[in-house]
This record gives structure tokens, C-alpha cells and sequence, in this order.
């Protein structure tokens, strides 16, 4: 594969300009131009780096990149990264909001399918984007039933915070740190949230709301979106992929 035809094709396919994001999205550090074999992974780390290179990838697509709002100093733990990066000609392709919003392989959609629900319509408004979506169950569903599916298929431990209904009939999904969408949960009658984190504060407003929070853990529910779209990549390019799994067990 030509590294830049495929890194256009991500940049459409993700509808990367679309989202203003403090992540710099994209290809954030070039390496070589001929792309063999690409490794998917959640974090851009000094382990994910040298695991890549371990396997023989050219290229990494991750969500969490390297460069946030910008690099003002290339020190510490910045430098070690992106010199394993330029040494060994690997490329570095980011998309956080993007990946996180995609309405087929996204997180927050690919969250939603494993309890077998399709998308009815966006949620999450997150700094003027919609980046979620929200679901419906046919029939009420218990609390405890959704959040053992989802601790099964993502082998995480969940949290249920039965603070608003326990019987739910609709679900709203924003992985990673997603407790922003609280309130709006409870405006529009959405019945539980999942997400991956969840704080002191947060606590104390889904308590008071009520609302209903099944947490999954950021890195757990942020596996979704890499793994989908590495399986569009290896059948659109027959590409030699990887998935790179990196836990933190937060």
C-alpha cells in the first residue's frame, strides 16, 4: 500500500476535517512510504511503539495519539516516542472525535451492537459535535442483564450505578470519559448511559439527576472503534493488520 493513498482514504472515511478536536487527527508523524503490515491499537506508547516494530508494521492507527493541541517542547517522555517512531520509519495515524463519532465502526456505535441495538438517532453533544448515539430495546431490559453482557463481551468489570430506572428500555453510549453526557441522558429520558470513566463529581450528579451508569472502563470501551475499522482497512486494501492490545485496566 502507498502510505498517502491510505491515509486519504481515512481521512475520508472518518471525515476527519469535520471535527475540530484537540487531537491532532491524522497522519501526525510520517514514516515510510510503502505500508506492508499496519498495527491497531488504542494509546500511542513507548510499549505499543516497540511492539509494532517487533511485528514488522510500517504504520500505526491509534486513538489516543501524540500530539494534543500541539507540542510545545520535544523532551522526556515526548522525545522517547517519537524517536522510536522516526528511527524506525513507522508512521503514526490518529483519530480520536472521529473514531469516537463514526456511525459504522465507531466506539460509541460498536457499543451499542454488542447488546444488539442499532442506533435511532445522536447523542453526546460534546464542545458543539455530536459524537454518541442512543438505542432502543424492544422490551425493558434489568440493569444487572446489560451490564453482564457487556463485562462478557469486552472482559472488563462494569459498574452499574442504579441510581435512576433499573428496568431500561433505552441506552445511550459515549465511550472513554463519556460522564459529560450526563444531564443530557436525563433530559431526553434516556434510561442508562455506558461510558468508561467515571468521577467523584460525576457520581454525585448522576445521584442527583437520577440517571443510570453502566461504566466499562476507558480503554476497554475504546477498543471497539480500532478493531472495527481495522477490519474495513484489511478488506478494502487486503492489508496485513494487527491488533495491539495494550490494557491499563482503567
Amino acid at each position: 500500500m502507498n502510505r498517502d493513498e491510505l491515509v486519504s482514504f481515512l481521512d475520508e472515511y472518518l471525515n476527519v476535517p469535520a471535527y475540530p478536536d484537540k487531537s491532532s487527527n491524522g497522519l501526525q508523524v510520517e514514516g515510510k512510504e510503502e505500508v506492508e503490515k499496519i498495527a491497531f491499537t488504542v494509546d500511542t506508547t513507548l510499549r505499543t511503539i516497540e511492539r509494532a516494530v517487533k511485528a514488522g508494521a510500517d504504520m500505526m492507527v491509534v486513538h489516543h495519539g501524540m500530539i494534543w493541541g500541539g507540542l510545545e517542547y520535544v523532551t522526556g517522555v515526548h522525545y522517547r516516542r517519537l524517536k522510536a517512531l522516526i528511527e524506525n520509519g513507522l508512521n503514526l495515524y490518529v483519530a480520536h472525535l472521529p473514531l469516537d463519532a463514526h456511525p459504522e465502526v465507531g466506539n460509541n456505535v460498536e457499543l451499542l451492537k454488542l447488546l444488539g441495538l442499532e442506533p435511532k438517532g445522536p447523542f453526546g453533544e460534546y464542545k458543539g459535535l455530536t459524537i454518541g448515539f442512543w438505542g432502543e430495546f424492544e422490551e425493558p431490559q434489568p440493569i444487572e442483564k446489560i451490564a453482564q453482557i457487556v463485562a462478557e463481551k469486552l472482559d472488563t468489570t462494569v459498574r452499574a450505578y442504579e441510581f435512576g430506572k433499573r428496568e431500561i428500555k433505552t441506552v445511550g453510549a459515549i465511550s472513554g470519559a463519556g460522564a459529560f453526557a450526563l444531564e443530557e441522558a436525563w433530559r431526553k429520558g434516556i434510561d442508562l448511559l455506558i461510558t468508561g470513566e467515571f468521577g467523584h463529581a460525576d457520581y454525585l450528579t448522576a445521584v442527583d439527576l437520577p440517571q443510570s451508569v453502566l461504566v466499562a472502563g476507558h480503554y476497554k470501551t475504546e477498543t471497539l472503534g480500532v478493531r472495527a475499522l481495522m477490519q474495513v482497512v484489511k478488506e478494502k486494501f487486503n492489508a496485513d493488520v494487527l491488533f495491539i492490545d495494550e490494557p491499563t485496566g482503567l
